[in-house]
């Protein structure tokens, strides 16, 4: 009797041993390891920061890159308005799209054609 109480307890002190080991192992892949992945591209993403880049801070900022300092980064949020900020307030680096050049109508280009039929009351 002694034998079988102790092989069916024995078993279950296995699992107790094993469900915290393995609660913990679940908490890291799901929270701990996407979490320092994320925060390793963010440290990457601010020392590349360069001069002339368009860039967000956490606030929501839009502004370009004008001088990359030690620890801070020198914003221009206006033309001809600057403003200190620490290299971890930068979130994002907006990418510019690039554009064709094309002149712009009224630089000596005559505009493209109207789809529309002209009003002869007009």
């Amino acid at each position: 009797m002694l034998l079988s109480q102790a092989a069916t307890g024995g078993g279950s002190s296995y699992w107790t041993l094993l469900l915290p080991i393995l609660l913990l192992v679940l908490f890291w892949v799901v929270a701990i390891r996407p979490q320092r992945r994320r925060q390793r591209e963010t440290t990457d993403m601010q020392s590349k920061l360069r001069p002339g880049q368009q860039v967000m801070t956490g606030a929501g900022l839009l502004a370009t890159v004008h001088a990359v300092e030690d620890d801070a980064v020198v914003l221009e949020i206006a033309p001809g308005v600057y403003a200190r900020h620490v290299r971890q307030a930068i979130v994002r680096i907006i990418e510019q799209p690039e554009q064709p050049s094309q002149p712009q109508v009224g630089e000596g280009t005559t505009p493209p054609p109207s789809d529309r039929p002209e009003d002869p009351t007009a």
